[in-house]
């Protein structure tokens, strides 16, 4: 039993988390390389934010919205 947790221990330190380790050593070297797996979760959440500003335009320049006080159940 003890060597399955073992091997478990291996896989996460030297195989899954060998690219973050890599990162780290860089980190002195070029701030920007570093952390670019930040930038690149930041640029997908600009993207995503963008998509979703240009749907709810989208949307409202529709004006199909039924704005009525018991167009939902839930203002009953």
């Amino acid at each position: 039993m003890r060597d399955f947790f073992e091997g478990i221990q291996w896989f996460f330190e030297d195989v899954a988390f060998a690219p973050f380790d890599k990162l780290r050593e860089i980190q002195m070297d070029s701030w920007f390389f570093a952390n670019i797996l930040n930038w690149i979760f930041i640029l997908i959440a600009i993207a995503a934010l963008v998509y979703w500003l240009k749907e709810l335009k989208r949307y409202r320049e529709l004006d199909d919205e039924n704005k009525e006080p018991t167009a939902h159940s839930f203002l009953e």
